[in-house]
């Protein structure tokens, strides 16, 4: 095991304001809750330039239209994702933990179908499908970006552990028997979190914005791009963190059902060189 004497022991608090005691019941104002609105709020700005740039044009009323369907995608696509690719035993056995959102439990792949069918709908009057997901697609990574750093704030879904001069203690992750100390002791862990948000979030918002910007492909390659995108670099994020649920197949459970974003999006690349419209 690692020793914990030679590594930063993480003290960070998950809430930017503490609030006292209070009959609401409301403890304060937590970076994780923060994470989403700054997530949904770039979403809102760039689309706004996408329309003023004539990149994507959308009126300010079905702008704010648009955002409500993704808040709700994101939301309930999220927690129901959670509740049944890696709850669902608790789920059954208790459906009302759906509304417990206190207690944690968001799945970003979860988010990704709450997302597409909510686009599906608000498409069907007025857009094309393809053509509206590549906007939001080049966009979805950085929502990606600021919940992994949240995740790291509230040091939750750490990485395995690790000797590296970079690993973190995290207080609440599993405890093993240090002989050196004759104590159990969490044991220096790779801060997992901070390589998915610079691979799934920033390296991949890099990216879809280089082909957004500049290259212009065709419509539906977004799409596809972004989803075999998040699918691998999530696959190599998973390496290093510790699995929060059951293996399958051998594998995390992260990296499972990023195997089935990885073949829709070459499904939809395939599809959009077969059309190669712009």
């Amino acid at each position: 095991m690692y020793s914990s004497h030679q590594h930063w022991i993480h003290d960070l608090s998950p809430f930017l304001i503490r609030f006292p005691e209070n009959p609401l019941g409301i403890d304060g104002i937590r970076y994780y809750g923060l994470a989403y609105l700054l997530a949904f709020f770039s979403a809102w700005a760039l689309l706004r330039l996408y329309n003023q740039k004539s990149r994507f044009c959308i009126s300010s009323e079905e702008r704010s239209s648009l955002m409500t369907a993704i808040i709700l995608g994101v939301l309930l696509g999220g927690r129901m994702g959670y509740m049944l690719l890696y709850d669902l035993d608790a789920f059954l056995k208790s459906p009302q933990l759906f509304f417990r959102i206190d207690q944690g439990g968001m799945s970003s792949h979860g988010g990704v179908i709450g997302v597409t069918v909510a686009l599906i709908y608000f498409a069907r009057k007025r857009y094309r499908f393809l053509e509206l997901s590549d906007s939001i697609c080049s966009i979805a990574p950085l929502g990606l970006l600021f919940g992994r750093i949240a995740n790291f704030i509230n040091a939750e879904l750490w990485g395995r552990p690790s000797s590296a001069s970079w690993a973190i203690i995290f207080p609440e992750s599993p405890k093993f028997f240090n002989p050196g100390t004759g104590l159990y002791e969490p044991v220096a862990r790779h801060p997992s979190q901070l390589y998915q948000a610079a691979l799934e979030g920033g390296l991949l918002f890099a990216y879809l914005q280089w082909r957004f910007w500049f290259k212009r492909p065709s419509i539906g390659m977004i799409s596809g791009e972004f989803l075999c995108g998040y699918g691998i670099l999530r696959s190599i994020g998973e390496l290093f963190r510790e699995p929060d649920a059951s293996l399958i197949a051998g594998i995390s459970r992260g990296q499972f059902y990023s195997l089935f974003m990885i073949i829709a999006g070459f499904l939809i690349i395939a599809h959009a060189h077969k059309n190669p419209k712009k």
